[in-house]
């Protein structure tokens, strides 16, 4: 008998009713995978909306700028899928005439785009007989088979990947693919599974052993760096306007692209971080032309593999010589119309309420 014989069905009958399964556009599709690929569908769904009425099409997304995408991406997280969006619709117009690759190795091959966001791709916009192979179906397949070998290890991902191989429906891959993820979000969850409704219950090896808790096994995970930011919001006042400062994230680090006061960043909590401003500023500002400084509370910000603990130090100076200074002057009331990580987005509606309170 098949083991999955009855997922389709049970699917169709339970499946969640979601904006990107009810198209077959690809760029639509493609845009959910996307947004899902590190989030929650609950939390995915409001940017999923946003995205698609800003940018409906891979044309209208190609020709976005990098800020303006970022910002309807801001609070989402994991920025990068965001520019690896941009850089992959510019490809598609660019090397495809606009139109979205229809095969596997193509649609592979766009920026930010592995085995799993290919897979579901091929098979629900253009019903190629591609497994995908997330956490939900990790999950799924080790209680169903009994594994015990941790599943976020390459020689288990592998033989999952070659059983469901051979196991995908071929007429509707797409379905097989979305009933498999469907199955581990909604019944084969990874606390309190809802096993006695389980579709596959019959054939499942941790279900009849008594082993559903046991399993799935994952490694142990390493304890998260501390990385210690301190900003400077640093607010000066010409011709009856607020200014201040901001430069713009590079490198290979977390949130490039985006925007971020002056930063410094330490391995361990700054004692005196207004003086060790000035030392490594020298020219910018000077301590005399301070007015008000206040110092925010430590606020933690949890990321996959860290931990930022920060603090935002307000200046209210007198002068400052942005000649000295190698990131650039903004109109204070602009601010928001510059991408942050969402970090800074969340202290920053908190200081202009304030700082407007008192000073504009």
């Amino acid at each position: 008998m098949d083991v999955f014989k009855n997922l389709i069905r049970w699917y169709h009958k339970n499946k969640r009713d979601l904006p990107w399964r009810r198209t077959s556009d690809p760029y639509k599709i493609w845009v959910s995978e996307i947004i899902l690929q590190q989030t929650r569908v609950d939390q995915g769904m409001e940017y999923y909306i946003r995205i698609i009425n800003r940018y409906p099409d891979v044309n209208a997304l190609a020709n976005a700028a990098e800020d303006e995408v970022l910002k309807t991406w801001q609070g989402l997280g994991y920025y990068s899928r965001a520019r690896n969006m941009l850089l992959s619709a510019r490809e598609i117009e660019n090397k495809h005439s606009g139109h979205f690759p229809e095969n596997y190795c193509d649609i592979r091959n766009l920026k930010g785009i592995g085995d799993y966001t290919a897979a579901a791709i091929a098979s629900i916009a253009f019903n190629l007989p591609y497994p995908v192979v997330d956490g939900n179906v990790l999950r799924v397949i080790s209680r169903l088979e009994g594994i015990t070998d941790p599943i976020d290890s390459a020689s288990t991902k592998k033989y999952i990947l070659n059983l469901l191989e051979e196991k995908i429906d071929k007429k509707l891959p797409g379905d097989f693919n979305q009933a498999l993820m469907e199955l581990g979000a909604l019944i084969c969850t990874p606390s309190n599974p809802r096993c006695i409704i389980c579709p596959l219950n019959v054939h499942c090896n941790a279900y009849h052993t008594g082993r559903i808790k046991q399993i799935p096994v994952k490694t142990k995970k390493q304890a998260k760096k501390i990385r210690y930011f301190e900003y400077f919001i640093i607010l000066v006042r010409e011709d009856n306007k607020w200014f201040t400062f901001l430069e713009k994230r590079s490198g290979e680090d977390i949130w490039k692209g985006l925007y971020q006061f002056p930063l410094i960043e330490t391995k361990s909590l700054l004692q005196n971080p207004i003086e060790e401003f000035f030392s490594r500023n020298k020219g910018f500002i000077r301590p005399d032309d301070i007015l008000e400084q206040y110092t925010s509370k430590m606020i933690s910000h949890i990321l996959t593999h860290r931990i930022i603990k920060a603090r935002f130090q307000m200046l209210l100076l007198e002068s400052a010589d942005e000649e000295f200074y190698e990131g650039f002057k903004v109109d204070y009331k602009k601010l928001f119309s510059y991408p942050f990580p969402r970090l800074t987005d969340r202290y920053l509606k908190v200081f202009v309420e304030k700082f407007e309170k008192k000073f504009v």
